[in-house]
């Protein structure tokens, strides 16, 4: 296998599970550890991964184009479900919930509560349309410009969610930090920040990798968050810089 092969499926590898390790690609590759260390540093120079220690992780900056809704609208992550699953548990009856159109929002679908009714206003076409088969379930969609994402964040999409007050937030962003959420366009983090100034309540659901990371655009400071849901392979210095902004941090474990 020639070096790009190998750093193609190395890249398809990290995009899939989220993090990897140098020890572990050797071995699969059957290449040396220094190899692979090339290999990584090559990715990162092209800005494809974020080095870790003894690995890899994405590169959250590059993700600023849509996914494709085969991905996007997927099975999701194992890290993702165990967010998901751990998240759907704060929906209460008759509540007002924010789920927005990323693909975590996706997965949580799966596991929203059947036997209680509740609304839920979202600014996703993909989301409406999959809502549409919970009874228990009124939903609202934001109006504007559709984007090739199926999402609507422009200005209109501002307007209308100065309408709503709401219970829930959903949050997640392309990265969190000290500084608080962040994401790489302007536009979404406008929209974004009008929904949670408007809900009572916003829980941010982020996957270890976006944990330290700050983009381009800041959505919502830390300490207004009411909690942080991540994932069992979240490093603990990360953790321990959301709480030490006294923001509760939840630890989702992955169905054995």
């Amino acid at each position: 296998m020639f070096s790009e092969e190998r750093r193609e499926k190395i890249l398809e590898k990290v995009e899939k599970v989220g993090r990897v390790l140098a020890k572990d690609l050797a071995e699969e590759f059957n290449v040396s550890i220094d190899s692979i260390r090339r290999d990584l540093s090559i990715m990162e120079e092209d800005g494809l991964i974020k080095r870790t220690h003894g690995g890899a992780i994405p590169n959250p900056k590059v993700r600023t184009m849509p996914q494709a809704p085969a991905k996007r609208y997927g099975e999701g992550t194992n890290e993702q479900n165990a967010i998901a699953k751990a998240a759907a548990l704060h929906i209460k009856e008759d509540e007002t919930v924010f789920i927005g159109g990323a693909s975590i929002h996706y997965v949580l679908l799966k596991y929203l509560p059947i036997h209680i009714p509740f609304t839920v206003v979202t600014n996703s076409v993909e989301i409406a349309y999959h809502l549409r088969e919970f009874s228990n379930i009124q939903t609202y969609l934001m109006g504007g410009k559709v984007k090739s994402s199926g999402n609507i964040t422009d200005s209109l999409a501002n307007e209308f969610a100065r309408q709503f007050t709401l219970d829930l937030s959903f949050a997640t962003a392309g990265g969190i930090s000290a500084r608080g959420l962040s994401t790489a366009t302007p536009e979404v983090a406008i929209f974004h920040r009008t929904i949670f100034e408007n809900s009572r309540k916003v829980i941010a659901l982020m996957e270890h990798t976006k944990l330290g990371v700050e983009l381009f655009t800041g959505m919502h400071s830390l300490s207004k968050l009411d909690l942080v849901i991540t994932d069992e392979e979240a490093s603990k210095d990360k953790i321990a810089m959301i709480r030490s902004q006294g923001v509760e941090t939840f630890i989702a474990k992955k169905d054995e």
